[in-house]
């Protein structure tokens, strides 16, 4: 029978990008005037936080030796587009491909247990879409999927996307990636071969990138790693859910287009109504969330928690292997 091993909570933005091109980016953005600053050591410092935090995980990954990953991540116009964009999606293909790091990369997919997963998942009261194959206009698997299996060198680990709609309004909720989690870990437990599967939970924290009068709410992040870490992950879904964007902030107002010039993937908008929560690149929190309805209750480990001021980014790392 198949089990849980463990859950792998990472962000997977800057976690590699050396320190002095964080200056670069800053003064290209327009961030809020209150955003700190911080001096070339603080910068190197963090830098060296984050690179110890992610070697951590990826120490930690290979002491569970999974046999599988699944990681939960959102498609930011890479490999869906708006002709077709579904809310919940499963890959079912042998192999898949992407860019991991700065390198057109390979992975490898797990089509038996995907074909479980989306099954499962219908029996449990929902609906996905599936790929078998990326989408003709597509770049790749997401940068969500590609991220973490470059920093932890996965490559060779047979790995099933469970990519979810937490970005474009109307975006799935924080509760419904919970209840995906938990119905996630439902299919693992059935499941009848003998596998170790690792989940991880790709993106975040908050961070709302390219957007005039960008900030960062540490305090946000931090009570909702306080959830994560005792294992309130209801809890969490509601924190995440309940919060109102503050009128006046530009950089969550996504009826604004970003120039066609200076917009990547993300920047693209819908012009449909929010289900509500912080917005843009904070929503990646949902991915995490996902991953730890899969832990049924049982907190974390925080590794670090680095505020990055010149994105900005909040930079988490976390894992769960207590069950």
């Amino acid at each position: 029978m198949a089990q849980l091993a463990g859950v792998i909570y990472t962000s997977h933005a800057w976690v590699d990008r050396p320190w002095p091109e964080w200056k670069v980016e800053r003064e290209i953005r327009h961030l809020r005037p209150d955003v700190p600053r911080d001096s070339d050591e603080e910068m190197a410092a963090k830098s060296l936080r984050m690179r110890e935090a992610s070697a951590a995980l990826g120490d930690k990954l290979a002491e569970l030796a999974p046999d599988l990953l699944l990681i939960f991540g959102d498609d930011q116009y890479e490999y869906f587009h708006f002709d077709n964009f579904p809310a919940i999606s499963v890959y079912l293909g042998e192999e898949f491909t992407g860019r991991g790091g700065s390198e057109a990369r390979r992975g490898k997919g797990h089509p038996k247990f995907a074909t479980a997963l989306l099954t499962g998942l219908m029996e449990r009261g929902f609906d996905p879409a599936f790929s078998m194959a990326p989408p003709r206009n597509g770049r790749g698997m997401p940068h969500a999927v590609m991220n973490p299996l470059h920093y932890y060198d996965a490559w060779s680990i047979p790995t099933v996307p469970l990519l979810t709609n937490a970005y474009y309004a109307p975006q799935l909720s924080a509760r419904r990636h919970l209840e995906v989690g938990r119905a996630a870990r439902g299919v693992i437990e059935d499941y009848p071969d003998d596998l170790r599967v690792v989940a991880i939970g790709s993106g975040g924290l908050w961070h709302t990138p390219r957007r005039d009068g960008a900030y960062l709410d540490e305090d946000f992040d931090r009570r909702g790693l306080e959830h994560l870490h005792t294992g309130e992950i209801a809890a969490w879904a509601e924190h995440f859910d309940s919060y109102a964007v503050p009128a006046g902030d530009a950089s969550q107002d996504l009826d604004r287009d970003v120039p066609e010039e200076e917009m990547r993937g993300g920047d693209h908008v819908t012009h449909l109504p929010s289900r509500g929560g912080p917005q843009a690149g904070t929503r990646e929190t949902c991915n995490w969330i996902a991953a730890a309805g899969t832990t049924d209750g049982h907190g974390a480990v925080i590794v670090d928690y680095v505020p990055l001021y010149a994105a900005p980014i909040g930079v988490g790392f976390a894992y769960c292997d207590d069950f």
